[in-house]
C-alpha cells in the first residue's frame, strides 16, 4: 500500500474509533465532574466507580444475564434447526423438497414488522410474554440459516455419504459423525451472526418484555437513557454501554478464525 492509502486508512480508523474512545473516557470519570464539564473526560483523574456501581446495585447485570440466555438459546436453536434442515434439503430426497425450500426462502422477503401483530396476539394467548421462551422462540425462524447450511452441505462431496453407508452407518450417524464436523466453520459463522442479531434485537424484546426484570440489554439501556434524569449520570450510562459491549467483543475474539475460514471457503465455492 502507498503512503496515501495508509494515511487514508488511518484517518478512517480514527474516525470510527473516536466515539468508542469518547464513551470509554466518559465511563471512567466521576458523574459530578461530568455535570460541570463533559470536556473533563480528556483529563485525569479517572475512576472505576461507575463500574463498581454496576456490579453492586444496577439492573444491568440482570439485563446482561437475560441477553446471554436469550441470545445463547436462540443461537443454539438456530444452529440445531438449520443444520438439520440444511442436511435434509441438501442430501435427502422427499416429496415437494424444492417447493418447501422455495417456501422457506420466501421468509427472507417478509419483514419482522409485517407479522408483529399476529405474533404478539399468539404469544399473549399462550401466556409467553415476559418469559425466556417468549423472547427466544421468534428468533428460531431462520430462513437465511437454512439456505446457508444447505449450500454448505451441498458443497461436501457425496462420495463421503456412499463410503459411510457402505460401512453400515445410519443416516443419523452419517449426519452426526461425518458431515456435521465438516460444517463447523459454517456453524461458527452462522452462530456468531445469529448471536449478534439476537443480542442487538430491540423490536420484539420491547414488545414482549414489559417487566424490568425481563428486559434485555437493548431495552434496558434504552429505558435508562429515556429516564436520564433518574439515572446516576452520564458516566454511569457510558459505563453501562461499555460493560454491555464486552460479550460481543469476546465472541468476535473467540470465533474470528472460524469466520475467516468460512468466508474463505465460501469465496472458493
Amino acid at each position: 500500500m502507498s503512503l496515501g492509502a495508509w494515511i487514508g486508512v488511518g484517518i478512517g480508523a480514527a474516525i470510527m474509533a473516536a466515539p468508542l474512545l469518547w464513551t470509554l473516557l466518559l465511563s471512567l470519570k466521576a458523574n459530578a465532574e461530568l455535570m460541570r464539564d463533559s470536556g473533563a473526560a480528556f483529563s485525569a483523574p479517572y475512576t472505576l466507580e461507575n463500574y463498581r456501581s454496576i456490579l453492586q446495585g444496577s439492573s444491568l447485570v440482570q439485563w446482561l444475564l437475560n441477553s446471554v440466555i436469550v441470545s445463547g438459546g436462540t443461537t443454539l436453536g438456530v444452529l440445531t434447526l438449520c443444520s438439520l434442515a440444511g442436511y435434509a434439503f441438501a442430501r435427502l430426497e422427499f416429496p415437494f423438497r424444492r417447493t418447501l425450500f422455495a417456501f422457506v426462502l420466501l421468509g427472507l422477503a417478509i419483514p419482522e414488522q409485517a407479522v408483529i401483530l399476529p405474533q404478539h396476539q399468539l404469544f399473549a394467548q399462550l401466556g409467553l410474554h415476559n418469559s425466556y421462551p417468549g423472547l427466544i422462540l421468534p428468533g428460531l425462524v431462520g430462513p437465511f440459516g437454512v439456505f446457508f447450511m444447505t449450500q454448505y452441505f451441498k458443497a461436501i462431496p457425496k462420495e463421503l455419504d456412499e463410503a459411510a453407508m457402505l460401512d453400515g452407518a445410519s443416516r443419523f450417524t452419517l449426519f452426526w459423525k461425518v458431515l456435521l464436523p465438516l460444517t463447523l466453520p459454517a456453524q461458527a459463522t452462522l452462530g456468531v451472526f445469529t448471536f449478534l442479531a439476537s443480542w442487538n434485537s430491540y423490536w420484539w424484546p420491547l414488545i414482549s418484555a414489559t417487566r424490568s426484570e425481563m428486559f434485555t440489554l437493548t431495552v434496558g439501556l434504552a429505558s435508562a437513557q429515556m429516564n436520564y434524569a433518574q439515572t446516576s449520570g452520564l458516566g454511569f450510562l457510558m459505563a453501562q454501554a461499555v460493560f454491555a459491549s464486552l460479550p460481543i467483543l469476546i465472541v468476535y475474539i473467540i470465533f474470528q478464525k472460524q469466520i475467516v475460514r468460512a468466508m474463505a471457503g465460501a469465496s472458493v465455492r
